[in-house]
């Protein structure tokens, strides 16, 4: 069995991984194609509604992409976790079918008007179809988020006589308090995506001395809002967040900070590799006091460490969640550098001429896809020994007639369909900037709009 649950656990890892790349990018988008809708219908210039129609075929790419790659992880709760959802499904059942009734089907109803409707649905209409848009992704994106909440801190439930979760409270479900700090966290990190992408586009077309006008306004858009997305992501989003695992969470907060012994004035490790043999943090570069003050709220706090808790209760891979939460931290870290560097040169009047950062920008593309899975994986290792925090250990979830090798089976056909598409959606999207803003014209500057 321990076999094969570390196969479903590497199923599933590989499955949502792959799925969360595109639907980061839609969220974040979902909010900037407002922003330029709103522009277009503020000012009534052209050049944002075909900035707007431009971000909406590379939204409309990854959202079928999202969609693909998102309907086998509902499959795998029956395949791969049947006896979770069996326990559990009564209550995961609610927001998962909320998703998929509600916010899935506002989205794509609308994404299609916003896509194929312009003409008739005037430019009023057509910046309710891209508000409506955003609110179902920003929608779906709760309910998902509600879910993985409620197994991070388990709410609004009763266990019934046969040994089943039973929903007794809706509202407690659906208004748990971590949930609400986790989506703000995870749509913030999801808006901090779509800005990068959105700047370095626009940062490749002034590079290139194509399309020169969208580039500004590409560039403008995503620095603008990036850099409050940066911001909000330490404080409060990141920070409560981080209050949220202090509070509930002790054994993971440990093992995020490489803490082994309990401290009072306990110092946040900024680098540092944790040795679990032998209970300690080698190399430390530490901020003394720092974990304290920031978990509590004061200087010199008791942090609990490791050693206080039984061995069972430990992250099953405290190393790889202590990494994963560096890497997302360093990243966000990054972010603010970069979007406020991006800022003060946009204010000064020198970055669209700036190579040195337009360089930087491009470059960064990849970094908010690794910081939101570095995020990601932080949470779900975190949460372990427990599929259900307090309730079910991960071991206890797992589909019991299912072997290591139909596991394996399955999950190497999935790499190969993936691999497939991940090179479509290279493609598409590579072909979408290729033609850029405007089919047919390429090279040159237009004049730019009175906004840049």
């Amino acid at each position: 069995m321990g076999q094969a649950l570390d196969v479903h656990r590497l199923h599933f890892a590989f499955t949502v991984t792959f799925h969360y790349l595109f639907p980061q990018l839609t969220m974040g988008l979902a909010l900037l194609l407002v922003y330029l809708k709103t522009k277009a219908l503020g000012t009534g210039d052209e050049h944002y509604n075909r900035a707007a129609r431009f971000w909406a075929r590379i939204f409309g790419i990854n959202f079928a992409l999202g969609v693909v790659t998102g309907i086998p992880m509902e499959f795998q709760f029956g395949t791969n976790w049947a006896a979770f959802s069996k326990a559990a499904g009564g209550v995961i059942g609610q927001t998962l079918a909320m998703e998929g009734v509600f916010s899935f089907f506002l989205e794509s109803s609308f994404l299609g008007l916003f896509l194929f409707g312009e003409k008739r649905l005037g430019q009023f209409g057509h910046w309710s179809a891209a508000f409506l848009v955003f609110l179902g992704s920003w929608l779906s994106g709760y309910f998902i988020v509600a879910t993985d909440a409620w197994m991070q801190h388990p709410a609004g439930y009763r266990l019934g006589s046969g040994g089943d979760i039973e929903l007794s409270s809706f509202w407690g479900l659906l208004l748990n308090k971590w949930a609400l700090w986790q989506y703000a966290h995870t749509m913030l990190g999801a808006v901090q995506t779509g800005c990068f992408v959105m700047a370095a586009v626009g940062a490749f077309y002034l590079l290139t001395k194509r399309d020169e006008n969208y580039g500004r306004t590409l560039l403008r858009t995503g620095v603008l809002v990036g850099i409050i997305a940066a911001l909000l992501l330490l404080f409060p989003a990141g920070d409560m967040q981080g209050k949220m695992i202090a509070y509930n969470q002790p054994p993971t907060l440990a093992a995020m900070e490489g803490l082994f012994e309990s401290q009072q004035g306990a110092p946040l490790a900024i680098l540092g590799q944790p040795d679990v043999e032998k209970r300690r943090l080698d190399n430390p570069l530490e901020v003394p006091n720092m974990l304290s003050f920031l978990s509590y709220r004061e200087w010199r706090a008791d942090v609990k460490g490791l050693s206080e808790f039984p061995e069972t209760d430990w992250p099953d891979q405290i190393p790889l969640l202590y990494y994963s939460y560096h890497v997302m931290v360093g990243l966000g870290t990054i972010f603010i550098a970069v979007m406020v560097a991006a800022a003060i040169l946009l204010w000064r009047g020198e970055l669209y001429g700036s190579r040195w950062m337009l360089w930087i920008l491009m470059m960064c593309v990849p970094l908010p896809y690794i910081a939101n899975t570095a995020g990601w994986m932080t949470a779900e290792l975190g949460r372990q020994p427990w599929l259900i925090y307090g309730l079910m250990h991960t071991a206890e979830g797992v589909s019991p007639r299912v072997a290591a090798g139909n596991a394996w089976f399955t999950l190497i056909g999935f790499m190969g369909m993936y691999a497939v598409l991940a090179v479509l959606w290279l493609f598409l999207i590579y072909r979408e900037i290729e033609r850029g803003p405007e089919p047919g014209r390429s090279g040159g500057d237009f004049a730019a709009t009175p906004a840049d």
